[in-house]
């Protein structure tokens, strides 16, 4: 029997999102393929879809734009739907250099990457819950439309392990290795297998658990699920079902076949660069494609299987690859958050794969195969939704364009009004602003100014320090830590002001900023397009003195547009507040602690023993190795109970220590 979404909150919902929800499953039975959720900044569209999950009690996958986003909204959901499986599928490199060939220098750049163990585990526990069971909500990046091997084989290769089966140590040991599990009697980690006498310890790439199977002889005699750090049981199931440790895996049965096809396939294409006296290319193929074969015949598996996909999953040649979204059943249901931003994303991914494989194919670093590992098309997406909602304060021509229906979702559970939005000129506007600024932070509230380039926002910062304000700029060249730091620090009123160039990428939520200042808005282009000047005038949003300020000699249609709607939304919101007695606030949100071990306070906060604890550590242990292992085992449980921030401060003390080895 399917377990049903049961979403826990303590709140109902409010203003318009009663009407929003009501809309949009209207259209879902009606079975309108595509819906838009037009959301003004802090209307709590994520608790909206969290509802229509409810109703609808359907698989979901939530696309965003980042990874960033993706970790929020993952963490959202899981608070919404803590009895259900909501997993999190994002990208798994922490570093990663793609394989690429240079022929204006002739050089050839051999892949490289670091990947990310705790994110690989939660890509195959999203893989396993959708294979297994229905009440899956997955929280993906838009990368979840590259190739993944075909559900089918996937699903072919669970191992299932049951109490009193009769199976020899041998022979479960052989299952484990088809299924891409290696045997390590030293280390623990994800993906290992090891052998202790009349017991075996299974450590699965999917979940930070561990199995141990005690044999009888050639009986299982027990099986037990223990912690994966201590090794203490925690419970004695009477069976277990083991997933494959890798998202691609050889299919032993049909390796004949995989294999004549690609010796066919490099014969014919070795022997066209030879036709064209291409010969350094026919032989660099040949040796490559053969050094590969070998290494699928010996082991399973070789560095960038992907590129043989089309032979594993047996599709002919232009075939779209298998993704995350094959892995969902038919009636599923897509949300593209920050659709805006998501679907030209999704249109621009296949040029870019293509046009790098192109060289590795010409120059016969890989088989013509190598196309045929690559994200969907824009229409290969398209023709793979079953019914989609788009979320989006802004909404592209595109969401607009194809939704029968657009629902609104405009009123803020705060009362909180869209800002104040004023035209200023340019002549004079650093001083101007400067007197507007004074009389903020005389009112112990925060500013937000956005500029065009990264060289006039240091030289604002450095121009306004002068003169005793409190400011920092943020841009790309910040590093995350420092970037969080400025952050806290600007809620928290060391920072009076932050001036940036797209402060729109990071994901501020300021309920402090009540001034917005947007210098040269009248400049057309990416940054002061119709979106972007929305989506910048909506983090004045979360306070009630929300004001913004756009510098401009000219009235641009962007501009335009972007105060017209603006105004539109104010209007609702204020007859929305009259009519049932509303007083806006200011939204309270706590302060988050600092990452930086300087900016601690004197007391001893949770966070302070955490870090005090890693740095006792630290001094405590004698030998560099055993100082990485302790620290990578509190970074893995930091990151299971989703502390990304505790994580990140432990990652970045191991890269220290590395690099001091």
């Amino acid at each position: 029997m399917m377990k049903k979404f049961r979403l826990k909150s303590n709140y109902k919902p409010m203003g318009d999102q009663p009407t929003a929800i009501s809309d949009i499953i209207k259209a879902l039975k009606r079975g309108d393929k595509f819906i838009t959720l037009l959301g003004a900044t802090g209307t709590g569209k994520t608790f909206t879809i969290s509802n229509i999950i409810e109703k609808v009690q359907r698989p979901t996958l939530v696309m965003a734009p980042n990874k960033t986003l993706a970790a929020q909204l993952f963490q959202e959901f899981t608070e919404f739907f803590p009895d259900n499986a909501v997993e999190y599928f994002v990208s798994y490199y922490d570093y990663y250099q793609p394989e690429a060939y240079l022929p204006s220098k002739g050089q050839y750049i051999e892949k490289d990457l670091d990947i990310n163990e705790q994110i690989q585990q939660y890509r195959l526990s999203a893989m396993k819950s959708l294979l297994t069971r229905q009440d899956v909500i997955v929280v993906a990046s838009v990368s979840c439309i590259y190739g993944l091997q075909d559900p089918e084989v996937i699903k072919n290769k669970f191992i299932l392990i049951k109490k009193g089966e009769r199976i020899s140590i041998r022979d479960l040991s052989k299952k484990l290795i088809k299924i891409q599990y290696e045997r390590n009697d030293v280390e623990v980690k994800p993906g290992l297998f090891r052998v202790k006498g009349d017991t075996m310890s299974i450590y699965p790439s999917d979940a930070d658990i561990g199995y141990k199977i005690m044999f009888f002889g050639d009986e299982i005699e027990e099986i037990s699920i223990i912690n994966f750090i201590s090794g203490k049981t925690i419970d004695k199931p009477k069976e277990i079902v083991v997933f494959p440790a890798k998202e691609f895996i050889t299919n032993t049965d049909e390796l004949d076949r995989i294999i004549d096809e690609i010796k066919h396939d490099m014969e014919e294409e070795v022997e066209d660069f030879k036709e064209q006296n291409k010969l350094v290319e026919a032989q660099r193929l040949e040796q490559r494609t053969n050094y590969d074969l070998e290494m699928i015949q010996e082991i399973g598996h070789v560095k960038g299987i992907e590129n043989y996909s089309r032979y594993l999953d047996n599709r002919k040649e232009g075939d779209p690859p298998f993704t995350l979204l094959d892995y969902f059943p038919e009636n599923y249901l897509m949300v593209l958050d920050e659709s805006h931003i998501g679907v030209p994303q999704i249109h621009g991914m296949i040029g870019g794969d293509r046009s790098r494989k192109k060289n590795l194919i010409d120059y016969g670093f890989r088989l013509k195969a190598a196309y045929d590992n690559r994200p969907l098309t824009f229409e290969e997406w398209e023709n793979r939704i079953n019914q989609a909602i788009f979320t989006s304060a802004t909404p592209g021509e595109y969401e607009l364009s194809h939704s029968r229906i657009i629902a609104e979702q405009i009123i803020r559970p705060t009362g909180l009004v869209d800002p104040y939005v004023e035209i200023r000129p340019t002549d004079n506007q650093i001083d101007d602003l400067l007197s507007e600024i004074q009389k903020v932070t005389a009112r112990q509230e925060r500013i937000l100014v956005t500029t065009l380039t990264k060289k006039l926002a240091e030289n604002i910062a450095e121009y306004y320090a002068e003169r005793n304000l409190k400011i920092n700029y943020l841009h790309s060249s910040i590093d995350t830590i420092e970037r969080s730091e400025i952050l806290r620090k600007l809620r928290a009123g060391d920072i009076n002001v932050v001036i940036g160039i797209n402060l729109l990428r990071e994901g501020l939520d300021l309920p402090e900023v009540s001034l917005v200042a947007i210098l040269d808005a009248d400049k057309e282009g990416f940054l002061r397009d119709t979106r972007s000047l929305i989506q910048t005038i909506g983090r004045a949003s979360r306070n009630v003195n929300g004001h913004v300020i756009l510098y401009a000699d000219t009235m641009t249609k962007s501009m335009q547009k972007a105060i017209k709607e603006t105004n539109r939304r104010r209007r609702i919101q204020q007859k929305f507040n009259k009519d049932h007695g509303i007083e806006p606030k200011t939204i309270e949100k706590a302060l988050t602690k600092s990452l930086s071990l300087e900016e601690l306070e004197e007391d001893e906060t949770e966070e302070r023993k955490f870090r005090k604890t890693i740095k006792e550590k630290i001094e405590e242990q004698g030998i560099l190795q055993d100082k990485i292992a302790d620290l990578e085992a509190m970074m893995m449980d930091a990151a299971s109970n989703l502390e990304f921030e505790k994580a990140a401060y432990i990652r970045d003390e191991i890269w220290a220590l590395r690099k001091k080895i």
